[in-house]
């Protein structure tokens, strides 16, 4: 005998199933949470190359798994491949300029002393209100900097050679995702539509809100930083500067960081020619760098980035420099991106609660 089930369900049953979902949701995300990396780079990649996907469909007569692969074949060698040599150099050049520390070949305490006894006597003052007029008292603090500065550098230097294989597991998985979500994009995005409890104009909002987040963040803000980078590394290069690729680098960090950008490395080093004599090199690293670096920022920046995020300066710099402290180097993407989100809520709440409530957030 088959018992039909009750058409209408009781109210603990209605009770009992969000605190079932919340509780599932909250088990996954722990079971997931080791590779939160992986998988969010998985989703940027499918965002950023499903009109690549879209583009190639017709041109493989609709074969779903031939387009896809074929657009993770663009993302192997138009990113993977050209990161992981970077990455490999840059391991190489730093275990190089660690070795040398250590030796004794590179002694920047000589260095600092030759702009110790350039500095102007205003600014000798400034350093004896500080306590640092004595060279000797300036190069132990140096010293010490230096010590822990080369002391990370080795640990991330060796880190990453110990953690190889958790590396090329996380890149395994952050491509495997990217060509199911590449594929079956649309099907994901329909699943995640249809399950939020919200108005369509508003989900309309959010998901329009994150796609425009995710696009500025990562092919604006990445892509100005890589070019920043290499044409700082490439000017640091021409004029003999040690360890180009480690400065290249930090630079590019650097550029992702509103309100900061690759002046905070290019300056430095132009004043040290200045007082180190070298007038010649530091007129050159600051034409370059205000000229070329520098302009970069200012003309890249908001043809990729654009206006289209609508959040204000300080509060992409705040949530991507809270955003890094958190989750390291992905929270240059998050920090921005659950700051949007949050201003996005915001103002739906706005919008159905009344003018009143609103922050000024646009």
């Amino acid at each position: 005998m088959k018992v039909n089930p009750p058409a209408s369900t009781t109210p603990a049953e209605n009770r009992a199933l969000p605190a079932l979902l919340v509780v599932s949701a909250l088990a996954l995300g722990i079971i997931l949470l080791p590779f939160y990396a992986a998988i969010m780079w998985g989703s940027i990649i499918a965002l950023l190359f499903t009109p690549l996907y879209r583009w190639l469909l017709p041109r493989v007569r609709q074969r779903l798994n031939v387009a896809a692969l074929l657009t993770l074949m663009v993302v192997l060698l138009m990113v993977v491949l050209p990161l992981a040599l970077v990455a490999a150099s840059l391991v190489s050049e730093a275990a190089w300029v660690y070795q040398r520390l250590q030796s004794g070949e590179l002694n920047p305490a000589q260095y600092f002393h030759g702009v110790f006894d350039a500095l102007p006597t205003w600014v000798t003052t400034i350093l004896d209100r500080f306590g640092l007029v004595s060279f000797d008292s300036l190069q132990r603090r140096l010293t010490a900097a230096l010590t822990q500065g080369t002391q990370f550098i080795a640990t991330q230097t060796f880190s990453i050679g110990q953690n190889t294989f958790e590396f090329v597991a996380s890149v395994f998985i952050t491509l495997y995702l990217a060509f199911f979500l590449i594929r079956d994009g649309n099907a994901v995005v329909h699943a995640l539509w249809q399950g939020m409890p919200l108005a369509p104009k508003h989900k309309q909002d959010l998901l329009q809100k994150f796609v425009t987040v995710i696009r500025a963040t990562v092919k604006g803000n990445l892509l100005v930083a890589a070019i920043q980078g290499a044409l700082g590394g490439i000017g640091f290069w021409a004029l003999g500067v040690s360890g180009a690729l480690l400065w290249a680098v930090l630079m590019a960090f650097l550029s992702l960081v509103p309100a900061v950008g690759a002046g905070m490395v290019w300056l430095p080093v132009a004043v040290y020619f200045l007082l180190a004599g070298a007038l010649g090199k530091s007129l050159v690293l600051t034409a370059y760098g205000v000229l070329v670096i520098g302009l970069v920022d200012n003309l890249l920046r908001p043809i990729l980035v654009g206006k289209d995020t609508r959040m204000p300066d300080y509060i992409v710099m705040i949530s991507t420099l809270g955003g890094m402290a958190v989750f390291g180097i992905n929270g240059f993407v998050l920090g921005p991106v659950i700051a949007a989100m949050f201003m996005a809520v915001w103002h739906i709440h706005v919008k159905t609660q009344g003018p009143h409530h609103d922050l000024g957030f646009q």
